[in-house]
């Protein structure tokens, strides 16, 4: 009789919604597309929206039909690859798309946490550069995006420095956040005079946010038409916190982000069919007390929906990434982290670029980042699974060994020995006795330590592009002039 079981995997899934659920949702959307509309700020967004028929405007607001959004669906390419500097493949983004999850550090942050001490200093240039180098040094990440605003730059140069010094210090692909409406253009023309061609294999990922609830800004339609005319994919996602800028409920919330996602698409290709776009959500929650933003469960719930609705339409998504209000790489910290990146590697999301920062991402950690990296190999490793085919259930071994016998000597136990071992990079497997030998160290300490090895490392290699710095510099004073 054959072995049933033969081919067969063992393997994690988390899934969120029905498909008469997901249908429920999509339906909601395009409720909210035709009859409430968005509003457009760009007389010119608004002249591209007018190309369609499916489209009514009344002064700047724009109500979408469902026939649009369906062509909008079918024309978006399904998947976008992903390259490095080096032109090489790095990832594709839909195809396939929960069965992994993409990495990425950064975020926008104003401020640096030191690692020894957690201390909170300005952002400057050198902490892009060295945490640019600390990103493509840590196996576990796959892109670098956008790490801090410096305070050592002018401002009408922030968008330029910051392209340069994250190109100089990583081969990975680069998510790129413009803040300067002008500055697009000539972010690209950079990259150009340091790369050539940024098209053809593109590394170099730009991202937008309109502005909820549901108004396309005239800043956001102008960078997507600036990127669609280079021939660069981009990432279209929108930032809620529920109770404040979306409703209190995570039905209403999500089924809002929706439907500014697909304007965002119509848009898109509109534009130009077969522009390549991924679409995402960060939601949030809004603190009364604090005035702040703050990830919750409900937070990661959406996220995870939202990555179901991208995987119903067979669109590419990007998604949140569990940077928080941690005061450091903390206990707060390793939670969020867990909660956030085991979720989304065991469900839909396509890829999480924005790691690292604390304190409603106002302060960049290195810490937090060496902490993530862990946490995703372990929980990428959870992911995996096991098979189950008849040499993986080692019978012959069970024969074997039989009653009251060990494995430890076993064929399939030392064949697995590095598999079996513990992560040795941060925290050693310690008995009792030997934790005490060693004065009792807390984890807390164990991984300053390992953060400081790696961001010494970064310091070293981050010399190597000093030749690129200079280059780019010298381009950069000739814009500014």
């Amino acid at each position: 009789m054959k072995d049933k079981s033969t081919g067969i995997h063992v393997k994690p899934h988390l899934s969120m919604m029905t498909a008469e659920q997901v249908e429920l949702v999509h339906k909601y959307s395009l409720e909210i597309l035709s009859h409430t509309g968005i509003r457009v700020d760009s007389d010119t967004a608004r002249d591209i929206f007018a190309r369609s028929e499916a489209v009514s405007i009344q002064g700047n607001i724009v109500k979408i039909q469902s026939e649009l959004v369906d062509f909008a669906i079918k024309v978006a390419p399904s998947s976008v690859e992903i390259f490095d500097t080096a032109a090489m493949p790095a990832f594709i983004l839909g195809e396939g798309q929960g069965d992994d999850t993409h990495f990425g550090i950064g975020v926008t942050n104003t401020e640096f946490q030191e690692i020894d001490n957690d201390a909170v200093v300005k952002f400057r240039r050198k902490h892009s550069r060295l945490s640019a180098r600390l990103g493509d040094l840590l196996t576990n990440f796959d892109m670098v995006s956008t790490i801090g605003i410096p305070s050592d730059v002018p401002a009408a140069g922030i968008d330029l420095y910051n392209c340069l010094d994250i190109y100089a210090n990583t081969s990975k692909p680069q998510v790129a956040l413009i803040s300067e409406e002008g500055n697009i253009r000539r972010v690209f023309d950079l990259l150009e005079h340091l790369h050539g061609d940024i098209s053809e294999r593109p590394f170099i990922i730009p991202y937008f946010n309109p502005i909820t609830p549901l108004v396309l800004n005239a800043a956001t339609s102008d960078k997507i038409i600036a990127s669609i005319k280079r021939g660069l994919p981009f990432m279209y996602s929108n930032y809620s916190m529920y109770g404040a800028t979306t409703p209190a409920t995570e039905a209403g919330t999500l089924c809002l982000l929706n439907a500014e996602l697909l304007a965002g698409l119509v848009f898109s290709q509109l534009v130009k069919e077969g522009s390549p776009v991924i679409l995402g959500s960060l939601p949030a929650a809004f603190n009364m007390r604090s005035m702040g933003s703050y990830y919750t469960s409900s937070s990661y719930l959406m996220n995870l929906a939202c990555a179901e609705m991208m995987k119903h339409y067979s669109l590419p998504h990007c998604g949140s990434s569990g940077s928080g209000n941690a005061w450091g790489a903390d206990l707060i910290a390793s939670g969020e982290l867990w909660l956030n990146h085991l979720s989304s590697i065991l469900g839909k999301v396509g890829c999480a670029p924005f790691v690292g920062g604390n304190f409603d991402s106002m302060a960049f950690s290195p810490s937090m980042v060496v902490l993530s990296d862990h946490v995703i190999s372990k929980a990428r490793q959870f992911a995996k699974g096991f098979s189950l085919d008849r040499g993986s259930a080692n019978l012959e071994d069970i024969h074997s060994v039989s009653h009251g016998g060990n494995y430890l000597t076993s064929e399939s136990t030392l064949a697995s020995m590095s598999d079996l071992s513990v992560n040795k990079d941060i925290w050693p497997s310690l008995k009792l006795d030997s934790w005490r030998e060693k004065s009792m160290p807390g984890a807390d300490k164990l991984l300053r330590e390992r953060s400081s090895e790696l961001f010494e490392k970064a310091r070293l290699l981050s010399e190597e592009g000093t030749e690129i710095i200079n280059k780019g510099e010298e381009y950069i004073a000739s814009l500014l002039k």
